[in-house]
């Protein structure tokens, strides 16, 4: 019997479904990854228009109904949400982040983020759940 040097095509076989295995794992969590990157775009717009509002409100004498006036934009800083304020008087506010039409975000599952003067509002569509995600 010859004493031969290589692989064999079984062996060969193992390695490729192992890496594929590590590459199918690898590439589902990058997902996660960006998609949680993407609602931090909604969550940190939504803050920072809520510290705007507080701001506004220090100075005036009801919270503001235009985005302008406390947050510089009216799309989120990777702009993947429209932000708008839905709601306002002297003693609260609802302002939303909703998904862009167009972009990858308009199928996200946590779809429209909320927050009010008192913090983000869990009752809606974008549950506990995404804002903690």
């Amino acid at each position: 019997m010859k004493n031969s040097k290589g692989f064999t095509l079984i062996e060969l076989m193992i390695v490729v479904t192992i890496v594929a295995i590590l590459l199918s794992l690898a590439v589902s969590n990058y997902s996660e990854y960006v998609d949680r990157a993407r609602r931090a775009d909604a969550k940190n717009a939504l803050l920072g228009l809520q510290l705007g509002q507080v701001k506004w409100r220090s100075n005036h004498t009801t919270y503001s109904g235009t985005v302008t006036d406390v947050y510089p934009s009216t799309t989120s800083g990777d702009g993947y949400y429209t932000i708008a304020i839905s709601a306002n008087s002297s003693t609260a506010f609802t302002a939303t982040a909703a998904p862009k039409a167009g972009t990858i975000q308009a199928g996200d599952s946590c779809g429209t983020y909320t927050i009010t003067q008192a913090g983000p509002d869990i009752s809606t569509a974008a549950k506990e759940t995404c804002w903690d995600k």
